[in-house]
Parts: structure tokens; C-alpha cells; sequence
């Protein structure tokens, strides 16, 4: 426990309803550890909290309210930060973020340099800069944009690279020097070359230090500065002082070559991990880089071009083709295909008429279209996918806590190791043991890299989610991405996710005497008009065979049985079987045909006419188009799925049957999904609960990881661990998918980082002499190893570089992650292609023409995108790739 901090802090509280809720949450907090005063307003709907912070933090505060059922209203920002090195760096900032009153949690990513801080309304976002800067570090503006933070990217990269050439330049004349003839003033020339290398092109590493040891502290950079500053100083003195080493009968050497080429080989290794580090966040710049730059307006029936960000809702927006639109908006006036694969990852183009909501960022494939604005700057689609995105890439998964817990330990513990090595080669190693000494010292210092650890996990996450986001698949944070890749159970909501959630004419059984026409036009006559989702589904079905309706009159509903009406001299009624039963209507032998429609879940209507039955309509919600494939590649990654639905088990289980689910929960309430959810996790299964993110949350709450399920700008991001912008199923098998091969990344790169510090940290030391022994190292490797198998320093910050390198470089080849797509169908059952010149959707059945390149057949909508094609193939190819 920790020296008592008395802290202040106002809280808004959401969720009270009278004075009842503001004594319930005031008794709480008294009861919690820690808070000595709480006070609870329902009218401001704020509490004003005194507490000890070393008992207690306001995490702990907020936690304590949303246990007792309310929620506390904080605000999160991404700030970039400068100045990180390692591990270290991230858990100082992390801290000094922290201490500010009113911070509830701080994330700090090391390998976006971004940090992710939630907090209470009124904290002093000044007194965040301030602690970070007191810490040696530097804390961005939160409305840095993009360019902003990729051009200061860019601009440090630059530098890097600069120093990185200086430092080289020196520090190979200063090798060459090393190793030529003695001349008068060779010493000095050397110490005179060596100086601004020491401490122009390494003071980073010194400020770094002193930030450290301010705070009681050590990092990367003390590694760095203690492991050169010993051979500089160490020059330094046998320059100007050469009679001590003669007194001592030590022998003279100059390390001015060692302590440069450090520098500028870890300066080496900077540069090519920040512009590593710079392509894991390629995502989400492409992602920012959607939004257009202009949008052409039409105000008081003129054509005007403004700046994106000064559109408003309400304005009417006129998008060409091959333009993209520039926010979200509903389509007013003519229709056109939009293609949103870098929106939802679908990449089959989406035709919209009037009334259909359209996507900021997407594309207009074809026709000119008006659509009204309905969400602009922050609030449109692209814009919270964004915000989502980097929230995610600033987040921790669980794994990377032992990373960050041996991070904290692991530099004091080489600087422990660093020292002994010392002693040891001083008082039991070979002559001239001082030599010997300080270079095993330095080169351990050198050779450790807590910089891999600590972008061991980050950096995976960063290309992991950003990938997700690529494909229609929003991943909220780095806990979820890793609990994903557990998951060996998927809860499906039936309506609206494993179904379209709209019922559809399925079947329709005409009697001898008419005509399944007939029987369409006479249901639809009689529906015409009604918005109920039975009778919506019988006129779309006539009016997609383009047939005319009749005049009915006396048109009556009957609440649970149907609709009658007149038609001419036809008395027509429309209903279930328990209305013809009540009416004594005929069934003219259809009876057995029903049955066999219901026994398949469907809801069937008789059509009756003048008291005689003489056809049968079977409606069903229909599963979505590759659902049985997607379920199929779920039992491939060993899931098992399950359907949960509040309809009939009949129903159920012919929808299961169909899409080839394991198990079937029917007749569930919606406020029973959860218990659902908890028998399985009793049951020991790891459960991926996928739903509409609306009537769910509860159920998505309790599952391990919960999946919400929408369509472009309905989805409700904000439910759920993870978010499919896309209605299609394919995106859970990407999500898990997706997890599976992010999480063995990340435990590849674990390895790699304990492996390497753990294997080279002792040849640093010089283990391999009692390998090699006083016989000395083979004459081919004593660049390598010395005389006596002690490690170069040079090549020791090699691979220091190379070490953190390979850590990024191996989380870069998650960008060559493929999602799952499984051959899309049109409700008929034919296959649909794209047509690569137009990207305009063809039925491979109807193409216009079939060309065939390196093994692949493309369908075309027209013979002139054929031709074409086949003039450059390559050039449709590589825009389709992009």
C-alpha cells in the first residue's frame, strides 16, 4: 500500500432514474475501499467522488458503478506519443498517463506509438501532455489528422535515416584509421571523430536514460548509452591518460570503432523497424484514405464543389460515375451499383434505387445518382470504422501481459548480468582481461533487445484488425482477437442471420382447374395494398413475373386467419388451413400437400374461391445464400453450431436441416438467450454468439465473444467484441479464421524474442569460452568470437537490429491473409460472376460472353468488355487485386 493520495473526481453517470438510483450508487461507493466521500446528484447526474488513490483508482470506481447497474460516461481519444523505444517506454507512459486525476485506463501501443486513453468529462487533457512530457516523452494533439501523423512518421524516418549515414560515415573512417599504420595525432583524430557519433548522433539514447532514471527506472536506452558510453569513456581515458594502463600493466587498446559502429548499426536497425512498423498501420490508411477530398452539392438547383467537411446533413449530394461518395446518405433521385468491397469486403457490386441507403467511401460503378446526406464528418460509417479500428490497435490482448511483466524486469536484470560478466572476465579471464572485461560488459548490453518483446504482440494486432477491417470484419480490441481464435461453439440467431429475416413465396400449388399464375394474381389482388410481411412477400413475387392485378373490392381482415375480398363475381379468401377449416371450404385434396410444406417450417396460405379451395402458397424465411458453405467451413475450424430461434421446432429444424447445423434451440424467448448462452459455457464450450446486435445484447453480452451481425450503415458497431459490416455469414469464418493465424504470429514472435535474448545473451557473455578454452577460437571465426569466444560488440548490436526486424517483418505477412469467400448465388440458385472490366454483376448462365485466362474462365455482361479483356487482361487483373 501506498502513501495515502487524496484525489477529486466528477463523474457523469448515466442509466439513474430518480433520487432511489442516486442513494443506490452513493451507498455503493461508500462501501467501496478507498472512497471517503460520495456524493450523488440525479439532477446533474453526476457524482463528486473523493477516494485515496492508493487504494483505489477510478477504474476500480467505474467498475463499481456499472456493477450496481448504471454507467459511467467517459471519453476516449488516441493521442500519438514520441520518444518510445521498448517495452520500458510504454509501461512509463502508460504510468504517467495514469496518475493524471480523471484518467480511467491508459493503453499505450508501442508499434502504432499511439496511445489510447479512456477518461472521465473534465479531465485536464493539459495535465496528460505535461506528465507524459515530465516522463521524457512526447504527447500528440488528439486531433492530429493522418497527414499529420504520417508526415511526423516520415519525417522521423528521414531523420533516422540521415544520422544513420552520418554515424556510418564516421564510424567506418574511424575503422579504417583503427586498423592502419600509427601515426603522430591518431588518437586524437579518433576520440575527435568518435564524439559526435557519442553524443550528437546518440544523445537520443542518453535523453532517453535520463527520462528513465528520473523515475527510478532503466530501458532500452540505458542499455544502449551504458554499453557505448563504457567503450567511449574507457578510449577516452587511455588517450588522454596512457600511464595509468602502463602502471597497471594493462594493455593499451582504443574501442572509438566499437562504440560508433554500435550507434550506427542501431540506428540501422531503428530505421528499417520504423519503416517496418510504418506498413503494419497500411490498413487503416487506406481505410482514412477512402474519404474524398470534395463533394458536388446541389443548393437552389446549382451544381456546387465544397470541401468534404463542410457538407451537412440534409444537403442533397449529386455522385457521377467512377466518383466516390463522399458521406452516408439515402438515394433520392436515380439509381446506380455501388461497389462497397472496401467498406462490408463483399466484392460483388450493390445495386441502389430510391430510398436505399448508400456508404461514404464507396464507389459509383454506373449512373449519375442524387442522394440526401444523413451522416457526415465523425458520425459517418467509414469514419467510426476508423475510430473502432485504432481503439483495437491500441488495446492489449491478455498473452501480452507476460510480455509486458518480464519487459519490466528484464533491463535491470541484464545490467545485473552485464556487471557480473564483468568481474568474472575481469578476475578469472584470459590476459589482457580488462579488454576482455569490457567488451563481454558491453556486448551484453548491446545484444539484449527488450524491443522485441515489446512488439512481439502489438504489431500483430495492428495488421490482424486492420486486416479484419479490410474484409468487413471489425475487431474491437486485442482481447477479443485472441479469445476468437478458442472458439468451439457458434450460437446462430435464426431471423436476420442465418435467415434473410423477410418471408419469401417458396411454393405455390395450383389445383387442376387454374394455373399457378393464377393463383399469384388472385393472392396478390387480394394482398395488394397490405403491409403485412406475408402479404409484402406474395406482391414482390407477382410483381417480379410482371403480371396485372385485378380490381377487388369489400376487402376484410381477419386478425390471425387472412384477408377476403371481391374480385368481379369471384368471392376470394386467403388464409390458413384453420379459416377453411371454420368456413367448411373444400380442400379439394390439397390437405397432403400442405402437410408436406409445413413439415418443412413453412407457412402456408389456401386460396379459396367461391367456397372451394384451388391452390396452396408456402412462404418461408429463407437461410442466406452460402449459409450451408459457411457453416461447413465453421465444422473445418472444429466448431460446433448451433441455431437458437424463438419459432416452433418444426420450423427450426427444417431451416437447420437445410444450412447443416448440429443442434437446434427452439422456442427461446429473446430474454432467454443468455441462459442459453451460460449452458453451453457450462458445458465447457468456448461460445461465439452471433446476432442483430439490437434484440441480442444480452445473449452477445454473456457469450466469450459476441458477434453482431449487419448490413453497412444499420449495423450497430458498437455491440459486440466483433462487428460484421456485411450481412454474409463468411464473416465469422473469416473472424476466427483471421484469429487463429494472428494469434500464431504472435506466438511465433514470443518465441523469437525469449528465444533469441535467451540463447545470445550468454554467448554475449562469453559462455563459448569454455567451449573453445584457452586453445583459443578456430582463426575463420574470430571476427565473430575473439580468441577466446567472447562476442564482437559490432556484430552483437547486429543482431539487436535484426532481432527487433524479424519480429516486425514476420507480423507483416499477416497482410497476405486471405478471408473466407465462398461462390455467391442469386435466389434462382445460378452462380454469379463479376465482370472484370465493368465490375458489374453477371449470372454466369446469362453471360453475354465467357473468355478463359490461365485457367480461369470470366463472364462478361456485354461482347465489348470481352474484347477488352483479352486486349490486356493484366490490366483489369491488377486493378481487380487492388
Amino acid at each position: 500500500m501506498g502513501i495515502k493520495k487524496a484525489e477529486k473526481a466528477k463523474i457523469h453517470i448515466t442509466g439513474m432514474t430518480c433520487t432511489t438510483c442516486a442513494a443506490t450508487i452513493e451507498k455503493g461507493l461508500a462501501q467501496t475501499p478507498g472512497v471517503e466521500k460520495a456524493d450523488v446528484s440525479f439532477a446533474s447526474e453526476k457524482a463528486s467522488v473523493e477516494y485515496d488513490s492508493s487504494k483505489v483508482d477510478l477504474a476500480e470506481i467505474a467498475k463499481t458503478i456499472s456493477g450496481l447497474g448504471y454507467e459511467v460516461a467517459t471519453r476516449k481519444s488516441i493521442f500519438p506519443v514520441s520518444g518510445m523505444t521498448c517495452a520500458s517506454c510504454v509501461a512509463r507512459v502508460e504510468e504517467a498517463l495514469s496518475s493524471v486525476p480523471g484518467v480511467v485506463s491508459a493503453n499505450v501501443n508501442l508499434a502504432s506509438e499511439k496511445a489510447t486513453v479512456e477518461y472521465v468529462e473534465g479531465t485536464d487533457v493539459a495535465e496528460m501532455h505535461r506528465a507524459v512530457e515530465e516522463a521524457g516523452y512526447g504527447l500528440g494533439s488528439e486531433a492530429t489528422t493522418l497527414e499529420d501523423v504520417t508526415t511526423a512518421s516520415q519525417r522521423e524516418i528521414r531523420g533516422l535515416r540521415n544520422r544513420f549515414i552520418f554515424a556510418l560515415t564516421l564510424a567506418m573512417v574511424i575503422m579504417v584509421l583503427s586498423m592502419g599504420p600509427d601515426f603522430t595525432g591518431k588518437p586524437y583524430m579518433l576520440w575527435a571523430l568518435a564524439t559526435p557519433v557519442q553524443f550528437w548522433i546518440g544523445w537520443r539514447f542518453y535523453k532517453g536514460m535520463w527520462g528513465a532514471l528520473k523515475h527510478k527506472t532503466a530501458d532500452m536506452n540505458t542499455l544502449i548509452a551504458v554499453g557505448t558510453s563504457a567503450a567511449y569513456f574507457y578510449s577516452m581515458v587511455a588517450v588522454l591518460a596512457p600511464s595509468l594502463f602502463a602502471a597497471a600493466d594493462i594493455e593499451l587498446g582504443l574501442y572509438f570503432d566499437t562504440s560508433s559502429m554500435i550507434i550506427a548499426l542501431i540506428l540501422l536497425g531503428r530505421f528499417l523497424e520504423s519503416r517496418a512498423k510504418g506498413q503494419t498501420s497500411e490498413a487503416i490508411k487506406r481505410l482514412i484514405g477512402l474519404k474524398p477530398k470534395v463533394a458536388t452539392i446541389i443548393r437552389d438547383g446549382e451544381e456546387t464543389e465544397i470541401p468534404v467537411e463542410e457538407v451537412q446533413v440534409d444537403d442533397l449530394i449529386l455522385v457521377r460515375p467512377g466518383e466516390r461518395i463522399p458521406v452516408d446518405g439515402i438515394v433520392r433521385q436515380g439509381y446506380s451499383s455501388i461497389d462497397e468491397s472496401m467498406i462490408t469486403g463483399e466484392s460483388i457490386p450493390v445495386d441502389k434505387k430510391i430510398g436505399d441507403m448508400v456508404i461514404g467511401g464507396t464507389i459509383n460503378r454506373m449512373g449519375s445518382f442524387q442522394f440526401e446526406a444523413t451522416r457526415v464528418g465523425k458520425d459517418t460509417t467509414l469514419a467510426r470504422i476508423v475510430r473502432l479500428v485504432e481503439e483495437a490497435q491500441g488495446s492489449k490482448a491478455p498473452i501480452q501481459r507476460l510480455a509486458d511483466v518480464i519487459a519490466s524486469y528484464f533491463v535491470p536484470v541484464v545490467i545485473g548480468i552485464a556487471i557480473v560478466t564483468f568481474i568474472v572476465w575481469f578476475f578469472l579471464g584470459p590476459p589482457p582481461s580488462l579488454t576482455y572485461a569490457l567488451l563481454n560488459f558491453v556486448a551484453v548490453l548491446i545484444i539484449a533487445c527488450p524491443c522485441a518483446l515489446g512488439l512481439a504482440t502489438p504489431t500483430a494486432i495492428i495488421v490482424g484488425t486492420g486486416k479484419g477491417a479490410e474484409n468487413g470484419v471489425l475487431i474491437k480490441s486485442g482481447e477479443a482477437l485472441e479469445r476468437a481464435h478458442k472458439i468451439n461453439s457458434v450460437l446462430l440467431d435464426k431471423t436476420g442471420t442465418l435467415t434473410r429475416g423477410e418471408p419469401k413465396v417458396t411454393d405455390i400449388v395450383a389445383a387442376s382447374s387454374t394455373s399457378e399464375e393464377e393463383i399469384l394474381r388472385l393472392a396478390a389482388s387480394v394482398e395488394h395494398g397490405s403491409e403485412h410481411p406475408l402479404a409484402e412477400a406474395i406482391v414482390k413475387a407477382f410483381t417480379e413475373k410482371k403480371l396485372k392485378l385485378l380490381k377487388v373490392s369489400d376487402f376484410k381482415a381477419m386478425p390471425g386467419h387472412g384477408v377476403e375480398a371481391t374480385a368481379g363475381n369471384r368471392q376470394l379468401l386467403l388464409g390458413n388451413l384453420a379459416l377453411m377449416k371454420e368456413r367448411r371450404f373444400s380442400l379439394n385434396g390439397m390437405q397432403k400437400e400442405a402437410e408436406h410444406l409445413l413439415s418443412q417450417g413453412k407457412t402456408v396460405l389456401f386460396l379459396s374461391v367461391n367456397s372451394s379451395v384451388v391452390g396452396i402458397i408456402g412462404l418461408a424465411d429463407t437461410i442466406k445464400p452460402n449459409a450451408r458453405e459457411a457453416v461447413e467451413a465453421l465444422h473445418r475450424l472444429n466448431a460446433e453450431v448451433v441455431m437458437i430461434t424463438g419459432d416452433n421446432l418444426r420450423t427450426a429444424e427444417a431451416i437447420a436441416r437445410e444450412a447443416g447445423i448440429d443442434r437446434v434451440l427452439a422456442e427461446v424467448l429473446p430474454e432467454n438467450k443468455a441462459k442459453e448462452v451460460r449452458r453451453l459455457q457450462d458445458e465447457g464450450k468456448v461460445v461465439a454468439m452471433v446476432g442483430d446486435g439490437i434484440n441480442d445484447a444480452p445473449a452477445l453480452a454473456q457469450s466469450d465473444v459476441g458477434i453482431a451481425i449487419g448490413t453497412g450503415t444499420d449495423v450497430a458497431m458498437e455491440t459486440g467484441d466483433i462487428t460484421l459490416i456485411s450481412g454474409d455469414l463468411d464473416g465469422i469464418v473469416t473472424a476466427i479464421s483471421l484469429s487463429k493465424r494472428t494469434m500464431s504470429t504472435i506466438r511465433q514472435n514470443l518465441f523469437w524474442a525469449f528465444a533469441y535474448n535467451t540463447a545470445l545473451i550468454p554467448v554475449a557473455a562469453g559462455i563459448l569460452y569454455l567451449v573453445f578454452g584457452p586453445t583459443g577460437v578456430p582463426s575463420g571465426l574470430h571476427f565473430v568470437f575473439g580468441n577466446y569466444g567472447f562476442l564482437n560488440p559490432m556484430l552483437a548490436a547486429l543482431a539487436m537490429a535484426a532481432s527487433s526486424i524479424t519480429v516486425v517483418s514476420n507480423s507483416l505477412r499477416l497482410r497476405t491473409f486471405k478471408p473466407a469467400r465462398f461462390e455467391k448465388t442469386i435466389e434462382g440458385g445460378e452462380r454469379m460472376a463479376i465482370d472484370p472490366v465493368c465490375k458489374m454483376q453477371v449470372d454466369e448462365k446469362k453471360a453475354a460472353a465467357i473468355s478463359e485466362y490461365r485457367g480461369k474462365k470470366y463472364y462478361f455482361c456485354a461482347v465489348g468488355c470481352k474484347k477488352a479483356f483479352d486486349q490486356n487482361p493484366e490490366k483489369y487483373l491488377v486493378e481487380k487485386s487492388k
